[in-house]
């Protein structure tokens, strides 16, 4: 049986039990109420009658009955009243409902009656059990000479009760037909809520869903329609810096606000998203967004951190593997060329033209290499330098200072490099087809300056650049350089700035760990 069944038999049973029992309580009280007005009206008629002149003047007549019996039959008919007996003080009947019964003993009490004192009482009498008043009637001396009883057999009050059963059974029924139609609505709301799902099923439903929730390797959010964060997994809240979600909080408060500003504003918009890039302390995030059937929105999260950095350490390598690969193709054209001219005999020619190229390409590398005493860093400038001569781009390279290797982490240092020269080249692909690339050790600082020649980034762009890692060219996928530049530069608690003098210039300060060095490198600047 669903949930909602037997909250619906549970509730009906509930109202029904309810309205009987108030039904009872409604009789009961109706009868008490009958009672009591009775009585009242008893002793009320029972005191007038014991003041009116007429009973007490025939009271003491020859012929008192005959004087008395109409009248009480006038004040019965009259006042809705049962029985009016009159009597001698010593209970002797003058009057009676029953003619037979005049002249008979009166059944009930009269000590208190004859003490002067107007009482009221139930008692058995010749008409059954009622509930009677019985009053002293004084003559003008103040003598006490006849007594008057008032009362409503309890046969009567029944009666009367028992008339009210009906209005009382048409209430209770409609308590319970409405209690019904309520119970129904509320179990058909909660039908569709628990999709028709008995206890055990939502339990055993519940359970599978939070473990599933938990076991997850990506971060889910989870939003209401009022752009609430009202649930989310471990792995969310280890991505994110979420505090630990307890089991009582859940649906009820928003987490929102615990959100770093790049998801919190991604969440809050309830925008649909693609593995949108997001940096969120030191780490590399992608974010996808889609709304929900209940109206809400569901935000996955995946840590890119690790993947995007070996991806940039591959990127590198290809990078060199490109270059490797045009200088062996043109190193084949040159051999080629220097063999030509050999065969035709002009050898000096020959030896002058593979000299020239000897020692061109290894300028370069020595060049490089003296400056910047990181091999690392040496091999991606030597194959960006290559790059940027087959993608028709001037790269100018200036170093002053000294570059210890291991001053700073390599792969951060590649990662922030590599991918700012990337950018560069790409801004620079057009136009002048400049790029500058300076580097500035100071001892306990390095500065990399990269400049490019291209339209520069809009103002207002700046400040998404700097917060976001966003990328305002179209690639795939987008903004990951920059949110990998930005990582780094924040792993290594450095800084980045982000200017436009013609076109971009991207300014990076990275602080220097103490590196014994064996000897001095160089200093000096130079163009490649």
């Amino acid at each position: 049986m669903s949930l909602a069944t037997r909250l619906f038999v549970w509730q009906l049973m509930l109202v029904t039990v309810l309205s009987v029992a108030l039904g009872v309580i409604g009789y009961r009280h109706t009868a008490d109420q009958i009672h009591e007005g009775a009585a009242a009206r008893a002793y009320s008629v029972a005191a007038t009658l014991a003041h009116d002149p007429f009973v007490a003047s025939s009271a003491g007549s020859a012929d008192a009955s005959a004087a008395l019996q109409p009248y009480a039959f006038d004040v019965m008919a009259s006042a809705d009243i049962d029985f009016v007996t009159i009597m001698e003080p010593d209970g002797t009947r003058l009057t009676h409902p029953d003619p037979r019964e005049i002249g008979g003993t009166y059944q009930g009490t009269r000590e208190r009656a004859l003490g002067g004192s107007v009482h009221v009482e139930e008692h058995v009498g010749t008409l059954g059990p009622s509930v009677r008043a019985i009053a002293p009637v004084h003559d003008d001396g103040g003598t006490v000479v006849a007594l008057v009883a008032v009362g409503v057999t309890l046969e009567s009050i029944s009666v009367a009760a028992a008339s009210d059963i009906p209005a009382i059974v048409f209430v209770a029924a409609v308590a319970i037909a409405l209690g019904a139609l309520g119970s129904y609505l509320a179990s058909r709301y909660l039908s569709r809520t628990t999709m028709g799902l008995g206890p055990v099923e939502l339990r055993r439903r519940f359970t599978y869903y939070n473990s599933a929730l938990h076991s997850l390797r990506e971060g889910l959010l989870l939003g209401d329609a009022g752009g609430r964060l009202v649930l989310y997994n471990d792995r969310a809240a280890d991505l994110l810096g979420l505090p630990r979600l307890p089991a009582d909080a859940r649906g009820r408060h928003d987490f929102a606000h615990y959100l770093p500003p790049t998801v919190r504003e991604l969440f809050t918009s309830g925008r649909r998203a693609e593995d949108e890039v997001h940096v969120a302390d030191d780490r590399i995030l992608v974010a996808s967004q889609h709304p929900s059937d209940g109206g809400g929105t569901v935000t996955t999260v995946q840590d890119h951190t690790q993947i995007q950095s070996i991806t940039g350490e591959l990127e590198t390598m290809r990078t060199l593997t490109n270059a490797l690969r045009a200088q062996t193709h043109e190193h084949a054209n040159r051999l080629h060329t220097v063999a030509v001219l050999i065969e035709l005999g002009r050898t000096d020619e020959a030896l002058a033209f593979a000299i020239e190229d000897r020692q061109s390409a290894q300028e370069l590398t020595d060049d490089v290499v003296r400056r910047i005493d990181e091999p690392f860093l040496s091999a991606l400038l030597v194959g960006k330098a290559s790059e940027a001569h087959e993608r028709g781009i001037e790269l100018t390279l200036s170093a002053s200072g000294t570059l210890a290797d291991g001053a700073v982490d390599a792969r951060d240092l590649v990662t922030i490099t590599g991918n700012l020269l990337d950018n560069a080249f790409d801004a620079a692909a057009t136009g002048e087809r400049r790029v500058w690339a300076d580097f500035v050790s100071s001892g306990d600082a390095l500065t990399i300056t990269v400049a490019d020649s291209g339209d520069g980034i809009d103002p207002e762009l700046i400040e998404q650049f700097l917060r976001f890692g966003v990328s305002s060219k179209s690639g795939e996928p987008r903004g990951l350089g920059l949110a990998l530049v930005r990582a780094s530069v924040r792993r290594l608690g450095g800084t980045l700035e982000i200017e436009n003098d013609g076109g971009a210039i991207f300014t990076v300060t990275l602080p220097l760990a103490a590196v014994p060095s064996e000897s001095t490198p160089e200093a000096g600047r130079d163009e490649a």
